[in-house]
């Protein structure tokens, strides 16, 4: 539990340290330009997601694993020349280059630990201890923007990338000193496939989606939960864009934002989903956060004017990201891995990393170019707040029936 605990804290540190420096570029551009970074993003996932799938059919955990955090430490250290001197590369390229970087990077460390975690603990033991394991990213994602605030200022940001890639060094000893102790202290240790490679085609993730009506619900709740956090990410990119002209003011405020909105996770992890998940399931959780979501973008909705501040000097917008991200992160994402738990190994590691990584990032872009094309036609920020209300009323109830369906899979097996 104490390795669990630090190596999730370590990514998740070492993701926020340059969360805010992909925030700010992106702000520098705008909005409008959000659907050719996704694009990007996607095209990236479309390649790398059956890579990923050759790689976990042919090797083991113990390789794997590592080796993948390996790689993007590699990566972060190539990237600081570019940082450090402008000229090497231009400001547009850098940005969209680094956007994709960090939003793969991300996707895929966040991913497999999170199967990592479920192929080493039981379902009973993710109910209980999933809560508590994701209040150590939060801590980490805390600890990330703190970090940001106080060197960016004062070293630049280049050397924050070698901050990040030090955090993850530590992720990748943790990871190697779990292996070792799943295989001679964890209850799968008994199973022969524990930590085999789980075989098939290179393609099975992608494919699993749309054969598999349990990993085809999850991809529709992950797009509907799209629905909610690329909406408020792109109205509050928007805000930034007009407020802040400064490069250093943009990074300051992106990390001011994550940081109160982890310190939320944080609490709702430690008040509400530790109690709540072993005691109600995934389902209840889910349909919690949708709800509470659901509320904050009405009141955007209604905000005569959302960009004005309304609290600590936040407009509204920035308010809805808040809450909603706060709640994603705190609830809604245990109770969806806690879900994972129950699922075989294959759909874990191939599907379950495919609905993480490639249709979260369909997801970005369609959503984005989609509100691209409502702005053509004159949509404003209350329209948007509406379109995405009834996007979370409808995670909502996926995620709620979705698990219900789970139950009562678990409770025939247990019969039989």
């Amino acid at each position: 539990m104490a390795l669990s605990f630090l190596y999730f804290f370590c990514v998740l540190a070492a993701y926020y340290v340059i969360r805010p420096v992909r925030e700010q570029l992106a702000s520098a551009v705008g909005s409008t330009q959000l659907p050719w970074f996704y694009a990007a993003t996607f095209a990236a996932m479309l390649v790398l997601a059956p890579i990923f799938g050759a790689v976990v059919s042919r090797w083991p955990r113990r390789i794997v694993v590592p080796m993948l955090n390996i790689v993007f430490i590699i990566c972060l250290l190539g990237f600081i020349p570019f940082f450090a001197h402008s000229g090497l590369l231009s400001p547009r390229a850098l940005g969209i280059a680094f956007f994709v970087w960090v939003s793969v990077f991300n996707l895929f460390v966040v991913s497999v630990f999170w199967i990592f975690m479920t192929d080493i603990w039981t379902v009973e033991q993710a109910r209980r201890l999933f809560p508590l394991i994701a209040l150590a990213g939060t801590l980490g994602a805390i600890a990330g923007p703190a970090l940001t605030q106080s060197l960016v200022t004062v070293i630049g940001v280049a050397p924050l990338l070698a901050v990040s890639a030090g955090l993850l060094a530590i992720a990748v000893g943790c990871v190697i000193a779990l292996g070792r102790w799943a295989r001679v202290h964890g209850e799968k240790r008994h199973d022969p496939d524990h930590e085999a490679a789980v075989g098939g085609s290179m393609w099975d993730g992608l494919k699993q989606i749309f054969a598999t009506p349990f990993m085809r619900a999850m991809a529709i709740l992950l797009l509907l939960a799209d629905g909610i956090g690329t909406v408020n990410y792109a109205l509050v990119t928007d805000y930034s864009h007009v407020t802040f002209l400064d490069p250093v003011a943009r990074t300051a405020f992106h990390a001011r934002i994550d940081q109160i909105g982890n310190i939320l996770t944080a609490l709702t992890q430690l008040l509400v989903t530790r109690w709540l998940l072993p005691r109600k399931g995934p389902g209840v959780v889910i349909l919690v956060w949708a709800l509470v979501s659901a509320a904050m973008l009405v009141l955007v909705v209604f905000t005569p004017d959302p960009h004005a501040p309304m609290l600590a000097g936040l407009p509204v917008v920035a308010l809805a990201l808040i809450v909603s991200r706060g709640l994603a992160y705190g609830m809604s994402e245990p109770a969806r891995h806690a879900l994972f738990a129950s699922v075989p190994r294959a759909l874990r590691y191939k599907g379950q990393s495919a609905v993480d990584t490639a249709v979260w990032r369909f997801g970005d872009m369609a959503i984005a170019t989609g509100m691209n094309l409502l702005r053509g036609i004159g949509a404003t920020v209350g329209v948007f707040a509406a379109l995405s209300t009834i996007s979370a009323l409808l995670a909502g109830w996926i995620g709620w029936h979705t698990a219900n369906k789970a139950q009562d899979a678990r409770d025939a097996r247990s019969a039989d």
